[in-house]
């Protein structure tokens, strides 16, 4: 099981008591923001693609969109979502639990520059019903070799 792999992923880095299970589903960025009482910008919403056949994880702030323009300069190809059918054997989690902790070998973790507009998000941690709360420090400490790029739409204005 998706969580079970992502729970003893975080136990030696002391984060495995961290990780908050719920009653409801958390597998949206509107219900996670929603259980967790928290701005949906706030949930660190993890978004899988192919890049030619290799599967990436982007994790990005929950009310951000991807910028087709960016994505392409970023990884040279057009954005292609991998679709949930595919997704456990991809990426080792299904839709609602993606996260970018304890993917597949071979799954290169990106981090979205809008992240680091806030001191905490929360992450999926591989099911529907279950996130944590990190700073942005720990989210990269947690994520060993991710790399960081800017490949969501700007916020829109309010």
């Amino acid at each position: 099981m998706s969580f079970e792999k992502v729970h003893q992923y975080l136990l030696p880095f002391g984060y495995g008591d961290k990780i908050l299970v719920f009653p409801e589903s958390t597998g949206t960025v509107a219900q996670a923001a929603a259980t967790l009482h928290t701005a949906p910008e706030r949930i660190a919403k993890t978004l899988a693609f192919f890049v030619e056949e290799t599967p990436v994880v982007v994790v990005v702030a929950g009310d951000r969109k991807i910028d087709n323009a960016k994505y392409r300069h970023t990884f040279g190809k057009k954005a292609k979502m991998i679709s949930p059918e595919e997704l456990m054997q991809s990426v080792g989690h299904e839709m609602g639990g993606v996260c970018p902790f304890a993917v597949n070998n071979g799954v290169q973790v990106y981090l979205d520059e809008s992240l680091k507009e806030y001191s905490t998000v929360f992450p999926a941690c591989g099911s529907t019903n279950s996130a944590i709360e990190l700073s942005i420090p720990e989210l990269e400490r947690l994520c060993p070799g991710c790399k960081w790029v800017d490949v969501v739409k700007e916020k829109a204005a309010s």
